[in-house]
């Protein structure tokens, strides 16, 4: 792990290096990917101008849950955000070339190409989540307070181990990014609003097959006060942590199966 860890940093701080020599185009890049984020919240707003409450959720609650899950996605997205291009390079064979390198590939893959501008998203879910936090009206007990970060971390972990699975699973499709994608992207987006708003059985799916659930929505609920859904009981909302450990070491375990796997191009 040392080594991965070192590998990553220095690949990444090369890519670093050559985005900050064209700061301009950083800056400019950067705000862009924040503007473009900042539009999905302002669609939640103009849903408000016009309703009170969406799934029974005021807007600073829903606020809460969309700066919770673009803030995991964020820095999930900018720390590996490139795992979705494994599937070009295993149609073109240039991951051969991350194999002869005396470093773990998964370090490689999800360091190459490392783009900063990402901080843009991360950003927007800050604020977001800043404004949430400063309007609800909550009674924070230092249990709650501590949820806070517990949220954030294993939320990027279950995120982390979704691109991580995903790029386990290009191996065999090669060409599987928009389904890796559906998964992700589509998981942030989903978790951005109240359970209220879809049907049980999407609430059920996303709780025991892919627990999107334990980003925010039940330890979300706790600390909003909320009831849970499914009827499932207030232990759960404590659960992510361990819900987060399980999806890593699963997605490691098909990351090693998918790898052992690859056979190259053949030419």
């Amino acid at each position: 792990m040392r080594n991965g860890l070192r590998a990553y940093w220095l690949i990444t701080a090369m890519w670093i290096r050559s985005t900050m020599a064209y700061r301009l185009s950083f800056a400019m890049t950067t705000f862009g990917n924040f503007a473009g984020t900042v539009l999905d919240f302002v669609a939640i707003m103009l849903m408000f101008s016009q309703v009170d409450a969406l799934g029974g959720y005021a807007l600073p609650e829903v606020a809460f849950l969309y700066g919770l899950t673009s803030t995991s996605f964020g820095l999930v997205d900018l720390a590996v955000g490139s795992m979705d291009r494994l599937g070009q390079r295993v149609r073109d064979g240039t991951l051969d070339t991350l194999l002869v390198r005396p470093a773990p590939v998964l370090a490689q893959v999800a360091a190459d190409r490392f783009a900063l501008r990402r901080l843009g998203r991360v950003t927007q879910g800050v604020l977001v989540l800043g404004y949430a936090v400063a309007v609800l009206d909550i009674q924070w007990t230092p249990l709650k307070v501590l949820m806070v970060p517990v949220m954030l971390l294993s939320g990027s972990l279950i995120f982390g181990s979704l691109f991580v699975a995903g790029g386990a699973f290009q191996f065999v499709a090669q060409d599987a990014s928009e389904v890796q994608n559906a998964f992700t992207y589509g998981g942030t987006a989903l978790t951005q609003y109240p359970p209220t708003v879809f049907a049980t059985e999407m609430v059920r799916g996303v709780t025991f097959v892919l627990p999107l659930a334990f980003v925010n929505w039940l330890p979300a609920l706790y600390v909003l006060g909320r009831p849970y859904p499914l009827d499932l009981p207030g232990w759960v909302a404590f659960a992510s942590p361990l819900v987060a450990a399980g999806c890593c070491a699963l997605a490691g375990l098909a990351w090693r199966a998918g790898l052992r796997s690859y056979r190259s191009t053949g030419s």
